[in-house]
């Protein structure tokens, strides 16, 4: 098993998205790389904390790989906007892959580098070594099956082919 960090705005909808992704063996949402030590979602919400919303990822490389992993994540952001995704706007809403494993850095990079072919602006994802990360509260572990007409700023209708 190995894991990586996302940050792709609201995490509702990006824990929806990845739990759906065959490999995929558990998510976790949570806030990370900030300066509060515990922070609540109404200390992250302040914009004071340096943290942003992210999905703790542990899935199953002999069934899928980081390299797709990735490519479904910048296909859900917009990795040019700096602190929004949708309509939340905030430091915490920023883009981000934070990864645990050293060794995954060059696959990130080349991933990133793939992707900003697609635009003219800059992608603005941080990549960097995860610091920090604090569970968020219960309630927003997995949100969107709790509350299945809850937001959502990602498109999860792919999942709803037959």
């Amino acid at each position: 098993m190995k894991d990586i960090v996302l940050a792709g705005g609201c995490f509702w909808g990006v824990e929806a998205y990845f739990k759906r992704i065959p490999g995929v063996v558990e998510t976790q949402v949570g806030y990370a790389n900030g300066t509060l030590e515990n922070p609540s979602y109404e200390d992250v919400c302040t914009s004071t904390t340096g943290h942003a919303e992210v999905i703790y990822i542990t899935y199953d490389e002999k069934q899928l790989s980081l390299e797709h992993l990735l490519e479904e994540y910048w296909g859900i952001i917009d990795p040019t906007l700096q602190d929004q995704q949708g309509p939340d706007i905030g430091p915490q809403y920023r883009t981000g892959i934070f990864y645990t494993h050293e060794e995954d850095l060059s696959t990130i990079l080349q991933s990133k580098e793939k992707e900003q072919t697609k635009y003219q602006k800059p992608i603005v994802t941080e990549v960097e070594p995860l610091d920090v990360f604090y569970t968020a509260e219960e309630y927003h572990q997995d949100y969107l099956d709790k509350n299945p007409d809850g937001y959502c700023h990602i498109d999860l209708s792919k999942f709803n082919r037959g």
